[in-house]
């Protein structure tokens, strides 16, 4: 990763954060395509339903119904292109800088108790992501995957603050890439739609801040959880950016 700046926890962007940057760029476009084969697969076979029913039942109604699925097809496809968009992000420069992990709207800043990466006490910023956010994730620091678990759990309407504790998720801790700095962690968790979580790290993958780390497909909430000492940047009902954003801002 480079040597990091004496002056800050973490190391100034350079060639290697660019390289790290696209890593895992045109995922969330496979995932995409994937579900439009699917939509396509549905598509066909209600299609065939169809053809036997205008054929046997009701001869008038075939050129209704395939233009009434064939809309419901175009609208899906639109909806969904617009869901698995995957902008570039413009990661800040500057030391000790920790970015949003998502894009959405900050409802909960607080403190909370986390053990498995943070090992207690520690600052928690909650972000609600609604069906028309971008739903990839980003790596708010630059350092070490040290933990990435899955936990099953309920399927709560993501609104619901509850969710967070009760709702099936993803844990991805990091070691940031200076020791003294310690541990940052977000929580990737489900929502009512949301039931889908693709974590593309695992444990001990090397990231930059700023990396696409994650898809959670359709509505859902992250959670960014950080050490005590750290100075939160944001406040609520603030729209953050995956990756842009400084949610919070740490000294070595």
């Amino acid at each position: 990763m480079g040597n990091s700046d004496a002056s800050g926890c973490f190391p100034p962007p350079g060639p290697a954060s660019r390289l790290f940057a696209v890593k895992h760029k045109g995922k969330a476009k496979a995932a995409f395509h994937r579900m439009m084969l699917r939509a396509l697969g549905i598509y066909w076979v209600l299609g065939l339903l169809l053809i036997m029913v205008s054929h046997f039942l009701f001869p008038g109604i075939l050129m209704i119904g395939v233009m009434a699925l064939t809309g419901l097809l175009i609208g899906f496809a639109l909806f969904a292109g617009y869901f698995f968009r995957d902008p570039d992000a413009q990661v800040p420069a500057g030391n000790g800088l920790i970015v949003a992990p998502g894009h959405g709207t900050v409802d909960v800043i607080d403190e909370t108790e986390e053990l498995s990466v943070m090992g207690g006490r520690c600052r928690r910023v909650s972000i609600f992501l609604s069906v028309f956010n971008v739903h990839v994730q980003q790596a708010p620091v630059a350092g070490t995957v040290i933990r990435v678990r899955h936990t099953p759990g309920q399927f709560l309407n993501a609104l619901k603050l509850e969710s967070a504790a009760l709702n099936e998720n993803v844990l991805i801790g990091f070691q940031t890439s200076e020791p003294s700095c310690g541990p940052v962690a977000i929580k990737l968790i489900t929502g009512l739609i949301a039931r889908r979580i693709i974590p593309w790290v695992q444990e001990g993958d090397t990231v930059a801040k700023g990396e696409r780390v994650s898809l959670i497909q359709f509505g859902s909430r992250v959670d960014i959880y950080l050490p005590l000492q750290s100075k939160v940047a944001v406040a609520l009902g603030d729209r953050v950016v995956g990756g842009e954003t400084v949610v919070a801002r740490l000294e070595g």
